[in-house]
């Protein structure tokens, strides 16, 4: 069992369960949040290691909070991984630009969910 814990950020219960699924499959600790500003409140409590974040979501999308996340200096050493649907290169390449240390579209396998996160963490 892993003690690293990573925060599920996704507005949908069923790609919030998936991720969550996955994650613990492998060992993972996880916590989940449904929008951008329940995550940013959630993560003093939690301090997970990596946040797999989706980019659209009410009320704070995942953009914003990445950039929020990487400007601050408390935060700005979490590791974020944006998961959407937003497939374009230009979606990426603004991601990154965001601050995101990863960025995986949706749908994903598995195996692509964990390269990513042994990557990032």
């Amino acid at each position: 069992m892993s003690d690293k814990v990573i925060l599920v950020v996704d507005d949908s219960p069923t790609d919030r369960q998936i991720a969550v699924m996955a994650c613990e499959a492998k060992g993972y600790k996880t916590e989940t949040a449904v929008d951008g500003e329940d995550a940013l409140a959630r993560i003093p409590d939690i301090n997970p290691d990596l946040i797999l974040l989706d980019v659209i979501l009410p009320k704070k999308n995942g953009f914003q909070v990445c950039r929020q996340l990487k400007s601050n200096p408390e935060t700005k050493s979490l590791k974020v991984i944006l998961v959407t649907s937003k497939s374009q290169e230009s979606d990426k390449f603004w991601g990154i630009k965001q601050g995101a240390d990863g960025y995986l579209t949706k749908p994903y396998t598995d195996e692509e969910l964990f390269d990513l996160i042994e990557k990032t963490l």
